[in-house]
Formats: C-alpha cells, structure tokens, sequence
C-alpha cells in the first residue's frame, strides 16, 4: 500500500528499537491501581505507580467524584474563558493556594500542560530560563516554546547555576527552574542554595513539585515547604496526578501570575477544564492529606525498609532520597529483561533506557507507596534478588 511506504521509516526505526531490545507494548492494567494490579491477566505486585499515598482509591475521593458528577455533569463544556469555569474549579484552586502558602492558583489540566503553559507564556524574547540539565522533559518542551534564552547548569552544581546567573546578570528577566524531587534518579534539589543565588540576582525561582507532592513538606507541601522556603519561591508547579491520587497540574504563586496565565498561557486557553468530578476528588485529597498525615509517615517508612533491602543485596540505587528508588543496572537490554524476570515472578516493575536516562544508566524505576504491606515488599526483595543474581547484576 502507498501509506505503509510513507510511513516505511517509522517501520525501520521500530525494528531497530527492536533489535535494541527497547520496544516495550503498553502494559494494560485490568484492575484499580493498587499495591497489586492484574497485568496481562497475571496478579503482581506494582511497583510501578505514582500513587504515593493509595489515593486513588480512597473512599473520600470516589464519593466526592460521583457526588460531583451527580451535580454538575460528566464534562465542563468549554474552556475555563468561555464558559467552562464552575464554582468548583474555583474551590480547588483556592484551596491549592491554601495549601501551598501561595496567594493564587491556577489549574491546567495535567503537569506537563503546566509547566508548558508558564514556560512559553512568562518569559519572552530578551529573558533568560535558568534550568538544571535533568530537569523534566516538559521542563525542556516548555523552554523550547519560550522566545527566551535557555541556559543549562550542571546538576545540583551551585557553583555552576552562579557563573549562569553572573553570565545572565543584565537581563530583563532571569527565571531558574528545577524539579523539586527529580523523577529518574529520586534525589532532591538543593533548593536553600539555588533560592539563595537567584535572590542576589534578582533572579525568579520556579520549582517542578510533581513528585515531592504529598511527599515531601508538612502534610506533603512540597519541597518548598520541606525547606522552610515559604514566600521565598516565585512559582511552585504541581501535579494532581500522583500523590493527590487524580489528574491535574497547578501553579501556584502571586495572583498577578496567576492573571497573566488565564490570559497568554495558551494550554489553559485552548482546553476544555476539568470534569467537575475531577476537581472535587482533587479539593477531597487535600482534606485527607490534611487529616491523615500517617500516611505520608507510612511511605517514608516503607520507603526505608525498601532501599536498605536492596542496598542489602548489592544493589545501586544511586542518589535517591525519596520513594523513588532506581535500580541501576547500565545497559537497556540488561533492564528490560530484568523487568520483564520480575514479572514472571510476580512484580511489576518498569525498565527505563535511553533516551529517558542517560545511555549507560538504564535501570529498573521502582516507587514504594504508603499502602505497601511489609510483607509485600519483602516479597518484592526476594524477586529482585532472584533476578538480579540469574542476570548477573548482583553476586
């Protein structure tokens, strides 16, 4: 046919990713996502989630969702400038700035439309985005939008983020940007020394808290709160998608900010807003983030049994800090098979390569949850012990 010989490149690089041993089919959940989800009709432990706290099926959430469907229908209707803002979007954004310490915020509807949204829209032609090489790829859509200068420091190299600071010093407008926790490796950023650098430089800070959401920070604030930065960084992004159990991103600063987004911010302007139901879950997470703040204890403790299991074992985990544990293991190939043992004995863990992580770096990306029983993760050490020892990776 004429199209397959249109499309005869997309073929060859899929065969090459092929003989790369990186092609990996969707796997398809059959049931909740939960601590144990059932893959390809097969039972396993997830180790795979980002639903840090178990909300994604806290009894709060689901009755807040249906109550609010009942209520307002399925869907919006329009865009939030049109006709498509509800007295319940407004609700969870005033909670979120609430929450966050912050006098404004506003809602998108997912992290990566967030952060696209203040990246391409904030700075302009003559300005300069300040940004740590591995931050987010949103992070790196979003500059690449920008009209703005980009200028890239070398991971958590304070010295390195100064001599871009001191280089930029004359500009209109300086924007540094990181991720709070960084989403490969778990590490957290170096937040006291970057909002330090950036103040006697007259420089805005704008921090990526989509996995140090519910996390880090009383009752899971984020890791400006976890700092003690409150009123200190200009723009704290979020997602509503991970630890808050449901979908969303968020930023939250100063209302002139605010503001300016509602007007230039064109993934805002150009989507339909978020299903009533959607919202109301999301204003439902914080009331239980708020009152159960045992479960933000539980991951951490979880998160330790976990790491000391592995390290136990001969295993790198790298510079994690946080629940998100890497299980390097260097090449592709070597990851993929790993995951791919595990599930057979019963984990559901992803392998992660190029170009995600740098070559030479893939590895096995793990996330503990406060809902994990001892008992369950003891019998996710047992498979990758099993594992790692069948491949080599460990003695």
């Amino acid at each position: 046919m004429i199209t397959e010989k249109r499309t005869q490149f997309l073929a060859d690089e899929l065969e090459q990713l092929r003989r790369q041993g990186l092609f990996r089919p969707l796997r398809i959940l059959e049931s909740a996502q939960d601590t144990e989800v059932i893959v390809d009709g097969k039972r396993v432990l997830n180790l795979s989630s980002n639903n840090y706290l178990g909300l994604t099926t806290h009894p709060r959430l689901k009755a807040a969702m249906i109550e609010a469907t009942e209520k307002w229908g399925a869907g919006s209707g329009a865009v939030r400038t049109i006709a498509g803002t509800m007295t319940v979007h407004e609700d969870l954004e005033r909670r979120l700035a609430e929450f966050k310490h912050t006098e404004a915020s506003l809602v998108l509807q997912s992290g990566f439309t967030a952060n696209l949204g203040v990246l391409q829209s904030l700075v302009k032609e003559g300005d300069v985005i300040i940004s740590d090489e591995l931050n987010h790829a949103s992070i790196i859509d979003g500059i690449r939008l920008s009209k703005a200068e980009r200028s890239i420091f070398k991971h958590r190299d304070m010295d390195d983020l100064e001599r871009h600071l001191e280089m930029h010093r004359e500009k209109r407008v300086k924007l540094v940007v990181t991720d709070g926790v960084f989403s490969m490796d778990g590490d957290i950023a170096p937040l006291p020394a970057i909002v330090e650098r950036a103040e006697r430089f007259g420089a805005l800070v704008m921090v990526d808290d989509a996995h140090a959401s519910g996390v880090l920070g009383k009752n899971g604030r984020g890791s400006v709160n976890h700092f003690g930065l409150d009123g200190r960084v200009d723009l704290q992004m979020g997602t509503l998608s991970k630890a808050i159990g449901v979908l969303g991103g968020y930023v939250a600063g100063p209302q002139p900010v605010r503001d300016f987004l509602i007007h230039r911010a064109r993934p805002f302007l150009f989507s339909t807003s978020h299903p009533p139901g959607v919202a109301a879950a999301c204003i439902a997470a914080i009331d239980v983030l708020l009152a159960e703040p045992e479960r933000i204890d539980r991951l951490w403790k979880n998160t330790a049994r976990f790491k000391e299991g592995l390290k136990r074992m001969g295993f790198e985990t790298g510079a994690s800090e946080t629940p998100i544990t890497p299980v390097i293991v260097g090449k592709g190939a070597v990851a993929m098979d790993f995951s791919d043992r595990l599930f057979k004995l019963g984990v559901f863990a992803q392998g992660i390569g190029f170009p995600t992580v740098a070559e030479g770096r893939a590895r096995i990306r793990t996330i503990v949850t406060s809902v994990h029983t001892d008992a369950q993760l003891d019998r996710a050490l047992e498979a990758f012990a099993k594992a790692g020892k069948e491949l080599g990776v460990i003695a």
